[in-house]
C-alpha cells in the first residue's frame, strides 16, 4: 500500500475514533413554568369558560387580539396594568388570578420535587 494512502486511512480512523468518544448530550431537566405562562393559562381558561373570543376580550381591554394571544400563551410579559385590565374585562378579581397563579406554581413545584429521604412524623 502507498504510504500516503496509509496516512489518509490512519487520519480517517483517528477522526472516527475521536468522534465516537464524545459523551452523549445530557437531557435537559424540565424547566419550571414561568409566572407569565401560568397567568396566561389562567386568563385563557377563564376566557374560554365564559365562551368569549380573543377579539371580544381584546376590544374590551383596548389591545390587539394578537397581543392578548401572546399574553395567554406566555410569550409576552404582561404588566400589572395589562393583567388588571384583562381581569376587569373577564370580571375576574386580580386577587383570584394571583391566588390561582400561586396554587398552580406550587403544584408544578410539588410535582417536580424529589421525595424526601427523611423520617416522617405522624401525630397520634
Amino acid at each position: 500500500m502507498d504510504p500516503k494512502q496509509d496516512s489518509v486511512v490512519d487520519l480517517a480512523a483517528a477522526r472516527a475514533t475521536r468522534t465516537s468518544r464524545r459523551p452523549e448530550p445530557r437531557a435537559k431537566a424540565p424547566q419550571p413554568a414561568l409566572l407569565r405562562q401560568i397567568y396566561g393559562e389562567i386568563l385563557r381558561d377563564e376566557r374560554r369558560d365564559q365562551d368569549r373570543s380573543l377579539d371580544d376580550v381584546a376590544r374590551a381591554v383596548g389591545m390587539s387580539k394578537q397581543y392578548l394571544s401572546e399574553v395567554e400563551r406566555g410569550r409576552k410579559e404582561a404588566s400589572s396594568e395589562i393583567l388588571r385590565s384583562v381581569c376587569d374585562a373577564l370580571e375576574l378579581p386580580i386577587e383570584q388570578l394571583l391566588g390561582r397563579g400561586i396554587r398552580r406554581m406550587t403544584a408544578h413545584r410539588t410535582l417536580r420535587a424529589p421525595r424526601s429521604a427523611g423520617i416522617e412524623l405522624c401525630a397520634a
